[in-house]
């Protein structure tokens, strides 16, 4: 996503930033009712043979009711609860780049790269790193600082905007999963690189004052380091009091599974629009979103049969 002149607007290709790999991904479908707990059917694609490669389909039928549920139901925001990132950070980073006259502009593909560095401040410095500052961007390091600051300030209020106008629609099950989780006991936090106020902003406007009021928020920078280092999640289970091994996590990129992961925590990955072609080799269960019914992939049962370690992608 090779830069221009910086009096002509800052854009990049895509692979002057990454070089992307990817491998076939197994992939899961699900069905159940947590509520009259029958049985479900898990079905798992895998690798056929060494030889001859591909994957075949098996099907595996277990009693939801012989399943536990999770201490913790952890969400990642961005492509987890709302498929923001296209229009919605990327916009907001647009708009903001044109009301201070920098020249910059991100495309889709552009913005796709870029999102594998997590946080958006961390973003935009690692850009202009790459491509140049803008002239109207200050020398020293220190002043950079506080400019790239400013400028996600602004950002986050453009993009609490669209939020508060539910521009922006939750994705499917999302609501389902937060409300079977709270009504069994099972504490609900969101662990999300995007800043604070973003991150509330997206839980009180789109899930509503009743659910937000039971959800923890662990955003911003709340730790030092960001996705992919565990800390966000690390924090949230001493926070809650939860063993990470108790705990489940929804991501929907790469970073995000490699920080649940690294925190000892199950992780399935609902895809979103940028990741559908990461490799989540390591995901506990990968789906392309939660579904509500009669489309539901998964449910809180599901959740915590992962725990027992019945299901293997």
């Amino acid at each position: 996503m090779a830069a221009n002149a910086i009096s002509r607007p800052l854009t990049a290709s895509p692979e002057s930033f990454f070089t992307k790999q990817t491998h076939p991904v197994p992939s899961l479908s699900f069905s159940s009712s947590l509520g009259g707990l029958r049985s479900s059917k898990l079905v798992i694609k895998t690798k056929a043979s060494d030889r001859g490669g591909g994957f075949r389909a098996t099907k595996r039928t277990v009693s939801a009711a012989q399943s536990v549920l999770p201490e913790a139901l952890l969400f990642d925001c961005d492509g987890v609860l709302v498929d923001t990132e296209k229009d919605g950070h990327r916009v907001s980073f647009n708009d903001t780049f044109a009301e201070k006259g920098l020249g910059v502009t991100w495309d889709v593909d552009l913005y796709g790269e870029l999102l594998k560095i997590g946080g958006g401040k961390e973003r935009m410095t690692a850009y202009f790193n790459k491509v140049g500052w803008p002239e109207k961007a200050p020398e020293s390091e220190e002043k950079r600082k506080e400019f790239i600051a400013s400028l996600h300030k602004r950002k986050t209020q453009r993009f609490m905007v669209l939020i508060e106008k539910k521009l922006l629609p939750l994705r499917p099950g999302v609501a389902k999963l937060v409300d079977q989780a709270l009504a069994n006991g099972v504490k609900v936090a969101v662990c999300s690189t995007s800043n604070e106020k973003a991150v509330s902003a997206v839980v009180s406007f789109l899930l509503g004052s009743e659910r937000a009021e039971n959800i923890q928020i662990f955003a911003g920078d709340v730790v030092p380091r960001k996705k992919p280092d565990p800390a966000i999640y690390v924090l949230a289970a001493e926070t809650l009091g939860v063993e990470p091994s108790r705990c489940v996590v929804v991501e929907d990129s790469t970073i995000g599974l490699a920080a649940a992961k690294a925190a000892g925590m199950k992780c399935i990955v609902t895809k979103s629009g940028y990741t559908g072609d990461e490799d989540f080799v390591n995901a506990d269960a990968v789906f392309d979103c939660i579904g509500d019914p009669p489309e539901e992939r998964f449910n809180l049962s599901f959740c915590g049969s992962l725990l027992q370690k019945q299901y293997v992608s």
